[in-house]
């Protein structure tokens, strides 16, 4: 798992929660030769996220099945952690 403070990247006042996860995916995709399979995403942060209509727009339209369901191609793991954030 990949675990990277945002100040490495932009400070986390100046940003949203989708720009906060575009940008790890943009930076790990980028920076990094670690194949990038999932983002594991708490329930709570989900929840904001799903209210982005570009973000649901895309995850909703990426499978029918709730289970199977992808961002920027990244399989979706939604998670018991509040507000968790994490890529893998």
């Amino acid at each position: 798992m990949l675990h990277t403070p945002l100040t490495e990247i932009i400070p986390m006042s100046q940003q949203t929660l989708l720009q906060e996860l575009n940008s790890r995916i943009d930076y790990y995709s980028t920076r990094t030769d670690y194949p990038l399979r999932r983002i594991l995403i708490g329930y709570r942060a989900y929840a904001k996220l799903m209210l982005c209509s570009a973000f649901s727009d895309e995850v909703i339209n990426s499978a029918i099945d709730p289970n199977k369901r992808k961002y920027k191609k990244l399989k979706i793991k939604v998670t018991k952690d509040d507000d968790q954030l994490d890529l893998e």
